[in-house]
C-alpha cells in the first residue's frame, strides 16, 4: 500500500515537472522574441546592428538549399491530391471539379503545411544543433565577455531569414503543388492546362492566399524559437546536443500541425 502511495506520489510529481518545463520554455521563447524585436529595432542605437550578411547567409541555409526538396514533395503532394480528388468525385459523376479542392487543399493546407514540417527538420535541427554546440564548447559564454549579445548575434538572423524563406518557399511550393496536380489532371480528364489555370485563378481569392502565408509566417517563427530554447538548454555533452535536436525536430512539427489545426478553425468560423 505504501509502496502504491510512492508511486502515484511520484507520478504527480512529474506530471508536475513537466507542466513547470512547459511554461518555462513558453516563457523562455517569448522572451527571445521580445529580445530579437528590441535588436532588430535598436541594436544600431546599441552599436550592435544586425548583420545583414549573417541574414543573407542564414537565408541561403534555409531557402535556397532547400529549394529543391521542396519542388519535389509539394510537386508529389499536388499530384497526390489530384489522383485521390479525381478517384473520389468520379463516384458522384463529378471528377470535372476537381479543380475546386486540389486549389483550396495545396494553397490553404498542404504547401504551407509540409514546407514548414520540411524546414523544422532540416534547419531548425540545425538551429538547435549549432546553438547547443556553442554552449557546451562554451563560445556563448565567450560571446558574452566580449560583449556581444548572443540573441543579437545568433537569433535574430535566424529568425528574419526563417521570417522571409518560409512564406517564400511557401509560396513556391503552391506554384508547384498547383502545376504538378494540373498536368495530372490534363493526362487523366484531358482539361488543358489552360483551362485548369482559369479555373485556379476564378477559384482562389487573396484570401487564400493570404491564408497559406501567414499560417507560414506562424510556423518559421515557431521552428526558429523552439529551435534556439532547445539549444540553450543543452546539458550533458555530445549526447545532450543530440537530444536537444530531435526534441527541437519533434516539437517544432507538433507544434505547426497543431497551430494549423487551430489556425484553420478559427480562420474558417
Amino acid at each position: 500500500m505504501a509502496d502504491q502511495k510512492v508511486s502515484a506520489v511520484q507520478k504527480v510529481e512529474g506530471v508536475g515537472k513537466s507542466a513547470v518545463g512547459f511554461v518555462e520554455a513558453v516563457g523562455n521563447g517569448g522572451i527571445l522574441v521580445a529580445e530579437s524585436v528590441y535588436w532588430l529595432l535598436f541594436g544600431v542605437r546599441e552599436r550592435q546592428p544586425v548583420r545583414l550578411s549573417a541574414v543573407i547567409q542564414q537565408m541561403m541555409e534555409i531557402g535556397i538549399n532547400a529549394i529543391p526538396i521542396i519542388l519535389m514533395l509539394t510537386g508529389t503532394i499536388g499530384v497526390m491530391l489530384a489522383i485521390q480528388g479525381i478517384h473520389t468525385l468520379r463516384i458522384f459523376g463529378a471528377e470535372s471539379r476537381v479543380t475546386i479542392g486540389i486549389a483550396f487543399s495545396v494553397v490553404r493546407e498542404f504547401a504551407p503545411l509540409i514546407t514548414g514540417i520540411l524546414v523544422a527538420g532540416r534547419s531548425g535541427s540545425a538551429l538547435a544543433a549549432r546553438i547547443g554546440t556553442m554552449k557546451i564548447n562554451q563560445e556563448i559564454d565567450a560571446l558574452k565577455v566580449m560583449g556581444i549579445n548572443p540573441t543579437r548575434f545568433l537569433v535574430v538572423p535566424a529568425l528574419l531569414a526563417m521570417l522571409v524563406m518560409v512564406p517564400a518557399l511557401t509560396l513556391l511550393g503552391n506554384f508547384m503543388g498547383l502545376f504538378a496536380a494540373g498536368l495530372y489532371v490534363n493526362a487523366d480528364l484531358g482539361i488543358s492546362l489552360a483551362a485548369y489555370a482559369h479555373d485556379t485563378i476564378d477559384i482562389l481569392s487573396l484570401d487564400d492566399l493570404g491564408h497559406g502565408l501567414g499560417k507560414s509566417c506562424i510556423f518559421a517563427i515557431l521552428i526558429a524559437v523552439i529551435g534556439v530554447v532547445n539549444g540553450a538548454g543543452v546539458q550533458g555533452g555530445a549526447e545532450g546536443v543530440g537530444k536537444a535536436t530531435t526534441r527541437s525536430v519533434v516539437q517544432a512539427i507538433s507544434a505547426i500541425i497543431v497551430t494549423d489545426m487551430l489556425f484553420a478553425f478559427v480562420a474558417t468560423r
